[in-house]
């Protein structure tokens, strides 16, 4: 697979700390491309230059972003602009899964920061690049990280807490759907990608136990299939190589042997 059109060219990556989002800025950066990865722990995305061979560790950046607030948003892409000229690939990658039962007594805080940060930050990110690729008249790639959660729902894991999840990821796959539509009617050179994992060994759940216990989620991570976040980081390259008169809108990937 070669990527060589976009060399040059400026990508950012949400949620570029760690997992997908930290692989994924490391191969657009071997690729060339002028990568900026968005985080709150930003410290975390500048140790990702020691991944990279020496002459290609210019092409990483970081800037500090929460994409659930929209004034960080606002101003990150400004600076965006300001440094770099533009935007021209997007992903999305920025997620977190919730503590709470849709049912849960005082559990508004965790719904709308699940909202806030999976389909508010996709929402907000995506319109501030766009935004810049319609000034400069360029073509574009977005791709919005999502899950197979956004089109299936399974329970037979022993959490009842990710409904929310379940509902923020169905936004998504309606999202990147609707954006696609508008960027036709616009007469916009950008394509939209929805790329749907299934199982991926990563921090996110980690992150938040509340949301499976940790027992469980450390016997998932041992002895269900997963995949590495550098094959998804592999998919997006992937999704980038293809010619400009392709659009491939929904790619899903899956461990070998993922039950559900």
């Amino acid at each position: 697979m070669t990527i060589s059109r976009w060399s040059g060219r400026i990508a950012v990556v949400t949620g570029a700390s760690a997992g997908i989002g930290a692989a994924t800025a490391i191969e657009l950066a071997k690729n060339d491309l002028i990568t900026i990865g968005l985080a709150r722990r930003v410290e975390k995305v500048e140790e990702l230059k020691s991944n990279l061979p020496n002459d290609k560790q210019r092409n990483l950046h970081a800037i500090k972003c929460d994409v659930s607030i929209e004034a960080e948003v606002i101003r990150a892409f400004a600076e965006i602009e300001k440094r770099f000229g533009g935007v021209d690939v997007l992903i999305n990658n920025a997620g977190i899964v919730p503590q709470t039962s849709l049912t849960n007594i005082n559990n508004s805080d965790n719904v709308r920061q699940v909202i806030d940060t999976n389909v508010m930050g996709v929402v907000f990110c995506t319109r501030e690049a766009v935004k810049m690729m319609r000034e400069r008249k360029s073509e574009g790639h977005i791709i919005h990280i999502n899950s197979i959660a956004g089109h299936y729902m399974s329970y037979h894991s022993e959490s009842t807490t990710m409904g929310i999840y379940y509902a923020s990821k169905y936004a998504v796959t309606a999202l990147a759907e609707q954006h696609r539509h508008e960027f036709i009617k616009e007469k916009l050179n950008i394509k939209v990608t929805s790329l749907s994992p299934g199982g991926v060994k990563t921090e996110i759940m980690k992150a938040n136990p509340g949301a499976i216990p940790l027992d469980i989620i450390e016997k998932m991570m041992e002895y269900a299939p997963m995949l590495e976040s550098k094959d998804i980081a592999d998919a997006i390259i992937y999704l980038l190589s293809t010619p400009p008169n392709v659009l491939i809108t929904e790619l899903t990937i899956r461990p070998m042997n993922e039950t559900f």
